[in-house]
């Protein structure tokens, strides 16, 4: 696959992501307890961190990235991880759902920008 294919991929992962995140937000700052609403979020939640995964280090092995990982990339990787636990926050925390629905795109944000930038490449 190409670079650009690896590109697109990367960013319907991500917006699947914002998706499942959003709706899970929405479904607990309502206090609906539609398990299959619920269920659909978070299964896009999780095909999603997936692709993204797979994805980010396929265009990595594109770019000739495989053996030294620079610092921007492992900036992400953290944040890939704080996205797939936050799930978890929204459903035992449903009170923070409303700053989540703010908080994780400026999270996006930052991710976005670390690649844009390459923060920490020498």
């Amino acid at each position: 696959m190409s670079l650009a294919f690896y590109k697109i991929l990367h960013i319907l992962g991500i917006t699947l992501m914002f998706s499942g995140l959003g709706g899970l937000c929405v479904l607990s700052i309502s206090g609906s307890d539609s398990q299959p609403a619920k269920k659909l979020a978070g299964m896009l939640h999780g095909i999603a961190l997936v692709l993204i995964l797979v994805t980010g280090f396929g265009a990595l092995a594109k770019l000739g990235m495989g053996a030294d990982i620079p610092l921007w990339v492992w900036l992400k990787l953290v944040i890939w991880i704080v996205f797939g636990g936050i799930i978890v926050v929204i459903r035992r925390v449903p009170q923070s759902a409303s700053a989540l629905l703010v908080l994780l795109p400026i999270l996006g944000a930052v991710s976005a920008y670390l690649v844009i930038y390459h923060v920490g490449s020498g």
